[in-house]
């Protein structure tokens, strides 16, 4: 059964820590983190206007810190979920050899969003929108693993 999750967006700031901390308040029981497929914020808090919409909704972020995805990663996660297409395409490249982990987009668990990727709020400022976005997905993981 898949109970470890990795979540990964670009930088680590905005998407991929949003949906570590709702996966913890939605669907508590699970093992996950998240990490960046870039590593220009290791070890930095999540981006402000995250922190503050997330905590709008009661998903608190503040003890979250960067990091970049590593190839352990593959070995300690059963499933890792990227946030668009090219951060699922640089963790095929970053893939070790043989290893069978699973890479999905986020979005796939929300058929109903019409999408395949959640945009990047850094670049959007539409906070609300990655949050309503990934609270529909998760919500579809979770009753998926469960």
């Amino acid at each position: 059964m898949t109970k470890r999750l990795l979540f990964v967006c670009l930088g680590n700031i905005c998407r991929s820590p949003a949906a570590e901390g709702t996966m913890r308040k939605i669907c508590p029981g699970f093992t996950v983190d998240s990490a960046g497929t870039a590593n220009w914020h290791s070890g930095k808090p999540p981006y402000q206007p995250m922190m503050s919409v997330a905590a709008q909704r009661g998903i608190d972020l503040g003890d979250l810190r960067g990091r970049q995805v590593t190839a352990e990663d593959f070995d300690r996660f059963d499933m890792i979920l990227a946030m668009d297409l090219q951060n699922r395409a640089d963790l095929e490249a970053l893939r070790p050899a043989g290893n069978t982990t699973p890479v999905r987009l986020l979005m796939e668990f929300a058929p109903e969003a019409e999408c395949d990727e959640v945009p990047d709020p850094y670049f959007t400022r539409d906070f609300d929108q990655v949050l309503d976005l990934v609270e529909i997905a998760l919500s579809g993981l979770c009753a998926q693993l469960q």
